[in-house]
C-alpha cells in the first residue's frame, strides 16, 4: 500500500513538470472530474485525484491569463493596440 502511494507521488511529481498545451489540460481536467465522479474510488485516491485536479486548474487559469494578455485588436487605423476588458468597440 505504501509502495502503491510512493509510486502515485512519484508519478504526479513527474506530470508537474511536464508542459502541457490548453486543449491537453482541459482534457487531464476532464479525465480527473470523471476519476472523481467514480463510485468506487477510494477516500484517499479521491484527496490526491482532486489535489492534481486542482494543480490542473490552476495551470488552465495561468494559460488563458497569458493569452488574454497576448491578444491585441486592429484600431481603425490598422494598427496593433492591447484589447482592454470591456472593450465593445469592433
Amino acid at each position: 500500500m505504501s509502495e502503491n502511494r510512493n509510486e502515485t507521488q512519484k508519478e504526479a511529481q513527474k506530470e508537474s513538470l511536464k508542459e502541457y498545451t490548453l486543449e491537453e489540460n482541459f482534457q487531464r481536467l476532464e479525465e480527473t472530474i470523471e476519476q472523481l465522479e467514480r463510485e468506487d474510488i477510494p477516500l484517499e485516491d479521491a484527496f490526491r485525484t482532486y489535489t492534481l485536479g486542482m494543480q490542473i486548474l490552476k495551470r488552465c487559469n495561468d494559460q488563458i491569463d497569458r493569452v488574454e494578455k497576448q491578444v491585441l485588436k486592429l484600431s481603425e487605423t490598422g494598427e496593433l493596440e492591447e484589447f482592454e476588458y470591456g472593450d465593445t468597440e469592433v
